[in-house]
């Protein structure tokens, strides 16, 4: 097949992991077949080039493209997928998040008559006023949300979660056109190596930014005096987490470790006991399942994919602490729950969520689109 990927931004070159289970995904999508990715916003360049055996096209119109650019760069990315499909046809385009990507697929899909994918993978069916995330904040990218969904002919989520967020948000899609289809992780990257874990070693991976609410763990982890807790990522709300640790007691079992190259991140998976995470929101949560991969059960707020899944962990109400350190305790009081957890969230990948499952999903829906 002859596959066309849109993402806001793709890795510059294969050390460059600027959003890891895209570069996954293409990467091994590009072993079998023709794939051709359309970097709207990064790298910062226009100059074609190979990563692995699919060919990346960059436009490098930077993230702060608005206003009369942003529409340039639209033009730009449709009359750029005019030319490659007069080159070599394309079977389909696929728009990883139902932004201006979808958008563009969408449209570039109707204007070409070309088959479109539409996957929504991040906030854009969210609306979180408090903090001021989520696509639903405003009118026109409310619009722009609707032009994706509704010019696809076929749209993929990552969880239930998400199914819900999409009734919730009024979009009128036909429900054969949805999908439930989970990114899978790269298990040649993600495994168990069955070396000895820390019993009372937590892990927590993810920007330091408001949706996330890290402030909630650092709550929790105060009423577990037993507990390390290791935070990988960087972002805004740093400083004020750790200014949160010193007053809530516990910046000597907290270590903010800052951003950790993607391939390192299974050494903190594994030897941790638990992989916490507490967002506001999320699409899917890739991280439950390269934790997971690592053999480390998820404890999560009831957002993206461990609800569906309690092979994967538990989940527990957003914003709310002592369910959340109640949740974590109950798992390190009982050695012989925690190991059997472990063991359902290894499995559970194995069975599920693998890479080479996802890009299976994938073709089918894709001849199913085509059809």
């Amino acid at each position: 097949m002859h596959i066309g990927i849109l993402l806001p931004g793709f890795s510059a070159d294969e050390d460059d992991w600027a959003i890891p289970v895209q570069q996954h995904l293409v990467q091994k999508l590009a072993t079998r077949h023709d794939v051709r990715v359309i970097a709207l916003r990064y790298p910062h360049s226009k100059q074609a080039y190979q990563l692995g055996n699919a060919t990346v096209y960059p436009l490098g119109f930077g993230a702060q493209a608005r206003g009369l650019r942003r529409l340039q760069l639209w033009q730009s990315a449709l009359r750029l997928i005019r030319r490659l499909h007069r080159e070599k046809p394309f079977d389909v385009l696929h728009a990883m998040w139902a932004d201006e990507t979808g958008l563009i697929a969408a449209w570039g899909g109707r204007w070409l008559g070309i088959k479109a994918v539409v996957s929504i993978a991040g906030g854009e069916l969210a609306y979180l006023p408090d903090i001021g995330y989520g696509l639903q904040g405003s009118a026109f990218s409310r619009w722009i949300v609707g032009q994706a969904l509704k010019g696809a002919q076929a749209i993929t989520l990552g969880c239930h979660y998400m199914r819900k967020r999409l009734k919730a948000c009024g979009y009128d899609i036909p429900k054969e056109k949805v999908h439930i289809l989970p990114q899978g992780v790269d298990t040649t990257i993600f495994y168990d190596d069955e070396i000895a874990y820390e019993p009372n070693r937590l892990v927590h991976v993810a920007s330091l930014v408001p949706v996330k609410a890290q402030h909630i763990l650092l709550e929790a982890v105060a009423q577990l005096p037993q507990v390390q807790l290791d935070i990988i990522g960087g972002g805004v709300r740093r400083e004020e987490l750790e200014t949160l640790t010193q007053q809530l007691s516990i910046h000597d079992r907290v270590h903010f470790l800052g951003k950790v190259h993607h391939l390192g991140l299974p050494y903190y998976y594994r030897r941790a006991a638990l992989h916490v995470l507490t967002s506001l929101h999320e699409g899917q949560g890739m991280v439950s399942l390269e934790a997971a991969a690592c053999g480390t059960p998820t404890i999560s707020s009831c957002v993206g994919l461990v609800p569906d899944d309690n092979d994967l962990g538990v989940s527990v109400p957003i914003n709310n602490s002592p369910a959340l350190a109640e949740a974590i305790q109950q798992f390190l009081s009982n050695p012989m729950k925690l190991e059997a957890q472990r063991q359902k969230a290894r499995n559970a990948v194995k069975k599920h969520y693998t890479l080479a499952q996802t890009i299976e999903q994938l073709e089918q829906l894709y001849r199913q689109t085509m059809a």
